[in-house]
């Protein structure tokens, strides 16, 4: 019962963080602060606790950490920069539905254990950065949705109370394009720690798997995107979409293959 309550709380600790930017002059003031404060605490301890005897390799696992620190690197953006907290309304019920979602695959899954054939320190070193990979790339393509909504209403001239809300389109342009240059350097640390950990498991540095390949096109695209803005001013809705594929294929190489090998195929 006390795991079910924790479970829960870790749930509804995320839905006043989405609902506190709704008042009316609302800002980065001590209600805000303390709703942000809830949604960091109740994923992070539910997360403590599911890995506080080892890592653990389920998707319910795997999906509650990167909730935890998807909240927790927003909360420090937030802290960081005047606007990123007005990502809130869009961030927090997607996080929501995650968590949502890992707490129903948690009764059927079946997870696989690991292998244990990497070093212990070097397999805690790539979990971490995958995991931080998959939060950045969260709030990037958060921040690239609220540009392409903020873009949209105005070229409508029919704003939204969502899109009131929202950055504006310059500043979530600006905040998802250091949110995918941390993604890419981190992605890139990731696919090098994943290929030494795959040589410690099979002698080899490269084993194209699902996971793998669709780690590497994440990586192309994002890059090309970055070299796109950099050379050409590639941004708006093709730069909005391209950040929502890379997000796309990283799920599905991240929790994407968890859910297929865990629970369809379980």
């Amino acid at each position: 019962m006390s795991s079910v309550a924790l479970n829960l709380f870790a749930l509804v600790a995320l839905l006043p963080a989405a609902l506190v930017p709704l008042r009316a002059g609302a800002g980065r003031d001590a209600a805000y602060w303390a709703f942000a404060a809830l949604a960091v605490a109740g994923p992070a301890l539910w997360a403590a606790s599911l890995m506080s005897d080892a890592w653990q390799t389920s998707l319910s696992a795997a999906l509650w950490v990167s909730i935890a620190a998807s909240t927790a690197i927003f909360a420090l953006l937030a802290a960081a920069s005047r606007q990123a907290w007005r990502l809130a309304p869009l961030l927090m019920p997607f996080l929501a539905v995650l968590g949502l979602l890992a707490s129903l695959v948690q009764g059927v899954e079946e997870p696989r254990p690991l292998t244990g054939a990497a070093p212990v320190g070097w397999l805690d070193v790539h979990i971490i950065v995958s995991v931080l990979t998959y939060a950045l790339l969260t709030l990037a393509a958060v921040a690239s949705l609220a540009a392409f909504l903020q873009e949209r209403s105005l070229k409508r001239k029919h704003p939204t109370r969502l899109t009131r809300l929202l950055p504006s389109v310059v500043d979530g342009e600006r905040l998802a394009g250091r949110l995918l240059l941390a993604s890419e350097l981190v992605l890139g640390l990731g696919l090098m720690t994943g290929m030494a950990t795959q040589y410690f498991e099979s002698g080899s540095l490269l084993v194209l798997q699902h996971k793998t390949l669709l780690s590497l096109l994440a990586f192309a695209l994002i890059g090309l995107l970055l070299i796109g803005h950099r050379v050409c001013g590639v941004r708006g809705r093709i730069a909005a979409r391209v950040v929502l594929v890379s997000y796309l294929l990283l799920t599905l190489a991240y929790p994407g293959v968890k859910f297929v090998t865990q629970v369809l195929l379980s």
